[in-house]
């Protein structure tokens, strides 16, 4: 099963989400906040189960680059006036 696992700086460790069964995580470096994240998600899956929607087969993890400059919310911003 391919879960996603999104990794941010904090102040002093690093924070590891995984969106699809939210449960979050940390460590004070990459390695050791996404190994937290897996124990704490197997954990989790193991009690709880998988969310609905969610199967053991056919996942797809990728990522996609968003550029904002800022002509969306001027787009709207002009339709509700």
């Amino acid at each position: 099963m391919k879960l996603t696992a999104i990794i941010k700086k904090g102040e002093k460790q690093y924070v590891a989400l995984c969106p699809e069964v939210d449960v979050v995580s940390q460590g004070y470096n990459i390695e050791e906040a996404l190994s937290n994240l897996k124990e704490a998600v197997d954990l989790h899956v193991e009690v709880m189960g998988l969310p609905e929607g969610i199967s053991d087969e056919g996942a797809m993890v990728t990522s996609i680059e968003v550029i904002n400059s800022g002509k969306a919310s001027k787009n709207i911003r002009q339709r509700t006036n």
